[in-house]
């Protein structure tokens, strides 16, 4: 049976139930758009004109889906406020100023100081000793000076939007990586040591790494088994938590994993995994597999893998992912078990974990649900973080165009877009050591997963980036299922809400504001690390810590600035924490059922789709 074919699933999602000669080029254009009408509604595709659709996928195409007119309006805010600004203007003349003098002066005792120890920074780009030698101090000095000087001249000057304060440091801090000394061989002093040493191998060395890169981004190692993205497989190297797909339909696959234990906890558990990731970050290697560990501990784990979208897919949306996704699948593991179900959802499955809660609670059912655990998902997008400086009116209209184009906002496309946020290590770093010291990169588990990108349905995205970015639609009450609105402060399972310290998707003080939303008891945990490998933190993982408290039902607010200063850090890992939290939860335990029912093995057939 072929999974191309959405009539021969009986639970296909609505979207993709239309008439074959029903036209598709499109048929998404009449779904919401990045554009807004003037009382800041979102504007139907199809009343935009398709001429504007098609320029606008055109440049989008060019500038990897930013917005050329959010970029200018943001240095025009900035430039006129900064000619407005007398007082501001003279300062940063104070500081050219001086930092001019000091610079001159450095200059003149550089033949006699050929050592300088680095300035108070936590810059790593300059953590090596040679840095502190001549000439390299100088350029180190200077940069660093330059770049303070930038972050005074992109902050605080009245008037500015905040929005667009944001965007214009960001392009400078763009600018500023790009051109750090750092990225240059006659500036810095470990490029031009490992050429002396090698004999300048690390420059062909670096040139034969940047041909294999430029050859698998051209497509030609796409099926190449020994590119870094395919050097673990899933179902061979990762994805191997024995298991079994018990029910699939168009959207997802549902897996159970095989007991470990004699005994269970009485209520399964059901993971749902963001779509923007394929589900086994949750499932990479035994020793950090986190599904595994659940198994292990004594629970009986479902887990959601979802279908990665092609451009058929374009009208599916979030109500599709939500009916035919988290409610389908929670709907045959409690057919299954006929028990409340401890509910986890990580990053966007978290968000729609919470939505889910929200309407099951509204609507009389919240007996289906044991717990909630939110795993680094956003539930109130007022304070995004650094993704939301490509969130905005022009931004979506941009990148709605260029998903009307292709169906779909394609995985390189949205990678593209994380590794600006952390530009500094994860594009100038990299390039520097691949590419100028020849050091090729020990590929991981963690590092293949992350190049095993997925795709992400044009309306469901455009939906996702306008209804809850930009509105903040299901914080304030407004996001509909079922045609009626939804509010978290319903939600009375006991929650579970974790944040990572360095997370760049999901802030963790976004996560926290969660605490504003509802009044059930709830445990907020947070952890150190980024957002995936924050969440994969096995035990024995050197240099994990966390801070947990929980608030009881009725309890006063506290503020995120108190949690930080009143929460005593606790080495380890948070899975053992969690872990006794679910246990506190259940309700006993009961003999270990077996898998029945199944289509196929464990990771199932969506996980490997392209």
């Amino acid at each position: 049976m072929s999974v191309d074919d959405p009539t021969e699933f009986p639970h296909a999602p609505q979207a993709m139930k239309r008439s074959p000669s029903q036209p598709t080029t499109l048929a998404g254009a009449n779904q919401l758009s990045g554009a807004r009408d003037g009382h800041g509604a979102p504007v139907p595709a199809l009343s935009r004109n398709e001429l504007d659709l098609a320029a606008h996928a055109a440049v989008a195409a060019l500038t990897g889906g930013l917005s050329p007119a959010s970029i200018f309006m943001a240095a025009q805010d900035w430039a006129l406020h900064m000619m407005l600004s007398p007082g501001k203007a003279l300062d940063l003349v104070n500081r050219c100023a001086m930092a001019y003098s000091e610079l001159t002066e450095h200059i003149q005792v550089a033949p006699t100081a050929h050592w300088r120890a680095e300035p108070v920074s936590e810059d790593p780009r300059f953590s090596a000793d040679s840095w502190s030698r001549w000439p390299y101090w100088l350029y180190r000095d200077a940069f660093l000076q330059v770049q303070q000087w930038w972050e005074a001249a992109t902050t605080a000057i009245p008037g500015v939007e905040r929005h667009h304060e944001e965007l214009v440091r960001f392009l400078v801090r763009q600018w500023l990586d790009a051109c750090s000394p750092s990225n240059c061989i006659a500036t810095n002093p470990a490029i031009q040591t490992a050429a002396w040493r090698s004999g300048g191998l690390n420059f062909a060395v670096g040139m034969q790494h940047w041909l294999e890169d430029l050859r698998e981004l051209a497509g030609a190692a796409k099926d190449d088994l020994a590119s870094p993205s395919h050097a673990w497989l899933p179902g061979k190297d990762v994805a191997i938590t024995p298991g079994k797909v018990v029910w699939r339909n168009a959207l997802c696959e549902l897996i159970q994993y095989a007991p470990a234990t004699a005994t269970v906890a009485r209520e399964p558990l059901l993971i749902v995994p963001s779509w923007i990731m394929k589900y086994y970050i949750l499932d990479l290697q035994p020793h950090n597999s986190l599904i595994h560990y659940l198994v292990d501990a004594g629970y009986t784990v479902y887990t959601i893998s979802w279908r990665n979208p092609p451009a058929a897919f374009r009208d599916v949306g979030l109500d599709d992912y939500l009916r035919d996704g988290l409610f389908a699948a929670l709907a045959q593991v409690r057919l299954r078990h006929a028990q409340p179900v401890h509910a986890v959802g990580y990053c966007l499955g978290g968000t729609l974990l919470a939505m889910a809660a929200a309407a099951l609670f509204r609507d009389g059912r919240g007996h289906e649900l044991k717990t909630v655990t939110l795993l680094a998902a956003q539930t109130d997008f007022a304070e995004p973080g650094e993704l939301g400086l490509f969130i905005d009116a022009s931004e979506l209209a941009a990148l709605d165009a260029l998903m009307w184009h292709q169906g779909y906002l394609d995985g390189r496309q949205m990678s593209s877009a994380f590794q600006l946020l952390n530009a500094r290590d994860l594009i100038w770093s990299r390039m520097m050591s691949e590419y100028l010291l020849g050091r090729r990169s020990k590929p991981n588990d963690l590092m293949a997963w992350n190049a095993d990108t997925t795709r992400l349905p044009y309306r469901m995205h455009s939906e996702y980036l306008t209804r809850l970015f930009l509105n903040n639609d299901l914080a304030e009450g407004r996001y509909c299922v079922d045609g009626r609105p939804v509010a978290l402060s319903d939600i009375e399972a006991p929650t579970f809400v974790v944040g990572t310290e360095r997370d760049h998707v999901s802030p963790w003080r976004s996560v926290y504001m969660l605490h504003l939303l509802t009044h059930n008891p709830l445990t907020f945990l947070l952890t150190a690390g980024g957002h995936n490998a924050g969440i994969v933190s096995e035990p024995g993982h050197v240099g994990r810590y966390y801070r947990c408290v929980t608030r009881p039902r009725g309890a006063p607010y506290r503020s995120r600035r108190d949690f930080l200063a009143q929460t005593t850090p606790v080495e380890g890992s948070w899975w053992l924490c969690w872990n006794q939290w679910l246990r506190e939860q259940s309700s006993g335990e009961v003999t270990a059922r077996a898998v029945d029912g199944a289509f196929c093995d464990a990771p199932g057939t969506y996980v490997f789709e392209k």
